[in-house]
């Protein structure tokens, strides 16, 4: 069985330099330093190559970490978008177990639209990386629209991951908790979740897959709750005056991965909800490789265990098959590399 896994995260020099000239912490988590999670961010060689023979993953989509260039300066996140698909671009060409989606520069719409028509036809790449709200516009914001429309004409997915939510909702839900678990949980503990997800509905209330039908979108981290409440979020539909039923959109215009969590419960549930054809895979290297103080063991895909996880799931070979390897390509029209 083969396998491709989607949300495999980099970090590459010029966005470090990037990040550090716009005042981003310089911590492991952003690829700083000589921690061994900084170290399998920016790596791109043996390293990478060895943690994915660990995993039993036969190629790695590579992305930005988040917030990728979406926390920079217009004209900053235009150019270092330019540069990080160029550099991308060839990395993937000089080894074929290694694939990329492309950085997208939304804090210039315009730019955003060019960039990924360019990525796309002249670069090769299959799809884009996205991260929620681009300062305080949110994904389902009108400036986006060209964006989205680009994405549905050229028939490439866009992958949305979370981030951190505004500093606002930081200090009212999750400010006060003692041992200072109130950051981690407004980060990958839920607030990422939460963020994203409201940016979904957000995205189908305000008639984005109305007008874009065709658009595709990947959902990490098991749908991002949304399909968790699908069932009660639909009450709204008329009220929202909707063209389908909610659960439709997600059906339709959605395709759902895991990003390392290995747990059978979210898996099945995604199963029953979009269905075995809609689903795809990731691992979310580096952030799940290994056990590290603290961590959780359904967050550990080394040892081998993001690929037992898709052979032990319970569905048929063939939709193991899909799920691995084959929606994937199904989704972008590509061919087994």
């Amino acid at each position: 069985m083969r396998i491709v896994a989607l949300e495999e995260h980099v970090v590459l020099p010029a966005l470090l330099d990037a990040w550090t000239k716009a005042g981003e912490p310089q911590i492991p988590q952003r690829g700083y330093g000589d921690d061994p999670l900084a170290r399998r961010l920016r790596d791109v060689g043996e390293l990478r190559l060895a943690d994915m023979d660990d995993q039993g993953i036969d190629v790695a989509v590579l992305s930005l970490a988040s917030p990728g260039v979406q926390n920079l300066a217009p004209t900053d996140a235009v150019s270092v978008a330019r540069d990080a698909n160029d550099t991308l671009a060839e990395i993937a060409a000089a080894n074929p177990r290694l694939q990329a989606l492309a950085a997208i520069p939304t804090p210039s719409p315009e730019a955003a639209a060019a960039e990924l028509e360019r990525a796309v036809t002249r670069l090769g790449f299959r799809g884009a990386m996205l991260y929620g709200r681009t300062g305080t516009s949110l994904a389902d914001a009108a400036e986006f629209d060209d964006l989205y429309g680009t994405a549905e004409r050229l028939r490439v997915p866009l992958h949305f991951h979370p981030q951190t939510p505004p500093r606002a909702i930081q200090d009212a839900y999750y400010s006060g908790l003692p041992h200072g678990v109130g950051p981690a949980l407004a980060g990958a503990g839920l607030g990422w979740y939460y963020d994203l997800g409201v940016q979904y509905l957000r995205m189908v209330f305000s008639g984005v897959f109305d007008r874009h039908p065709d658009l595709q979108v990947i959902a990490g981290h098991w749908g991002e709750v949304v399909l968790f409440y699908l069932d009660h979020i639909g009450v709204l539909q008329e009220m929202a005056k909707l063209q389908r039923p909610l659960a439709d959109y997600f059906r339709h215009n959605f395709w759902v991965a895991g990003s390392g969590t290995v747990s059978e419960r979210y898996l099945r549930w995604t199963a029953e909800v979009v269905g075995t054809d809609r689903m795809l895979y990731s691992t979310d290297y580096p952030y799940t490789f290994g056990t590290r103080p603290g961590g959780f063991p359904f967050l550990d895909t080394s040892g081998g265990v993001a690929r037992k996880f898709l052979e032990q799931a319970p569905f048929t070979a063939e939709e193991k098959a899909a799920i691995g390897s084959g929606n994937w390509q199904r989704l972008t029209g590509s061919s087994p590399d």
